[in-house]
């Protein structure tokens, strides 16, 4: 095939990729007719914090993938990993009577990097949703082989995600990931979070709010009666829910009441594990050390599918316990994937080696400064939180009510547009802009971000 073949056949791949977009495929979190109606940019390559389409438009990526792509896009050292282990072994299971070399290795890092969690065991899965289903099934197995087989509840946060399972969509404190897949799995319970921009409760500063959103917390333990209760379940910061970061005694609260009622306490870090929130895991930010911990995005960097769950070392010495109860009765096929171990272990080692974690406080605070700076230009901005590289813009119709922009309201998405007219890639949740770029992001991409916002906010009418 000559040159100019070779250009025609590629120019024609791409147009055909174009007009198919939407027509064969669901795409997540979407409606089908308006991927069809609008069909969204055909993500070709990436490089570094930068993701460049099929008509090779090249935008910064500020979705990060999906929270995920941690160490950034064409980093070979994960490329490699994964290369070889594909030629060494592409796959083998961890059901009874095999085991594979990377998914040991894995598994020995992260209880190591966990030390100061005490966690002890891990269990591979596929992804975020499910570890966390994972970590509800682990949690009822702990309570039967402990003698307590009627604790069989769980309590999660509003504004809460925990993935689309359905014991994950149980557990999920909002409306619009539950109501089209109703009824929920039952056993499953809602309690108010510290939102300290739309919080519960007017007129009370955030410490008060914290105490405030414990004691419900606290009474819905007593009202399902503590000992059928296993667990309480949160992010240590809402992701999709809007980047909602609690005030700073509210996770020792969490720890505090479900040590007074012995409820277990799983920290869902499958956003917040490995960096993003500017230290190394989640719960660190509070201090607190959960008895399950949940993680994916981060661990492969994206690179592969890779779910964990982790249990520390007193709810893992209950399968120590002898008879047929104490048998693992969960796993995937491809849990510990000896392709996704490889791949998680050099992407742990790149956000170890060159302190990603660092870099997403130092450049996340910087960036958070830079977008709290538009307020003072932009009334529609109503709020910009976040901690790391995780931050949400929030827009509002009117700052002082809070009135937020509707899935009706065509104002958000026409300045994500523009953002994206301009090569920023954001993702936009009705009237939030999520942000959170791969932790390689430096200084100067978050002034671009700042400054194309600020662009696409003056040039677009209400």
């Amino acid at each position: 095939m000559s040159a100019l073949e070779n250009m025609q056949a590629v120019l024609a791949d791409a147009n055909w990729l174009k007009q198919e977009v939407g027509h064969h495929m669901f795409h997540p979190m979407a409606d089908p007719k308006d991927t069809v109606a609008n069909p969204p940019p055909i993500i070709a390559r990436g490089d570094g914090a930068y993701v460049t389409d099929l008509d090779g438009r090249r935008m910064l990526d500020c979705q990060g993938g999906l929270w995920c792509v941690n160490a950034g896009y064409g980093r070979d050292e994960i490329v490699d990993a994964i290369t070889a282990q594909l030629k060494e072994l592409p796959y083998y299971n961890l059901f009874p009577g095999a085991a594979n070399a990377p998914a040991i290795r894995l598994a020995a890092k992260l209880c190591e990097l966990t030390e100061h969690e005490d966690m002890a065991r891990v269990l591979f899965s596929s992804g975020g949703s499910d570890a966390t289903e994972t970590a509800f099934k682990m949690a009822r197995q702990y309570w039967k082989l402990v003698g307590e087989p009627e604790r069989v509840k769980f309590i999660s946060l509003r504004g809460g995600y925990h993935g689309l399972h359905f014991g994950g969509m149980s557990a999920c404190g909002g409306d619009a990931w539950r109501r089209s897949y109703e009824p929920l799995v039952p056993g499953f319970f809602n309690v108010e979070s510290p939102n300290l921009y739309r919080p519960p409760f007017e007129g009370v500063d955030p410490e008060t709010l914290a105490d405030m959103c414990a004691h419900l917390l606290e009474r819905e333990i007593q009202f399902q009666v503590p000992d059928t209760v296993a667990a309480v379940i949160a992010e240590p910061i809402q992701g999709a829910g809007g980047v909602n970061v609690p005030p700073a005694n509210y996770w020792p609260k969490l720890r505090e009441i479900c040590d007074r009622y012995g409820v277990l306490l799983i920290a869902d870090e499958v956003i917040t594990g490995l960096g993003r929130s500017g230290e190394l895991f989640g719960v660190r930010n509070w201090g607190v050390k959960p008895d399950i911990m949940c993680m994916a995005k981060g661990i492969t960097s994206g690179y592969i599918p890779l779910g964990a769950t982790l249990l520390n070392e007193r709810v893992a010495s209950a399968w120590e316990a002898e008879g047929p109860r104490s048998v693992v009765m969960h796993g995937y096929t491809y849990s510990g994937h000896p392709v996704g171990c490889a791949a998680g272990l050099a992407a742990i080692d790149l956000v170890i080696q060159e302190n990603l974690t660092a870099n997403a406080a130092d450049v996340g605070a910087h960036l958070l400064a830079g977008l709290r700076s538009l307020m003072d230009r932009h009334e529609a901005i109503g709020d910009v939180r976040g901690k790391g590289l995780m931050i949400a813009v929030e827009l509002v119709k009117d700052r002082a009510t809070k009135e937020p922009f509707t899935p009706l309201d065509s104002y958000p998405g026409k300045v994500s547009d523009a953002c994206l007219a301009n090569g920023v890639m954001l993702r936009t949740i009705v009237n939030k802009f999520i942000i959170s770029p791969p932790l390689i992001l430096t200084k100067e991409q978050a002034d671009t971000i700042v400054a194309v916002l600020d662009h696409a906010l003056a040039s677009t009418p209400r």
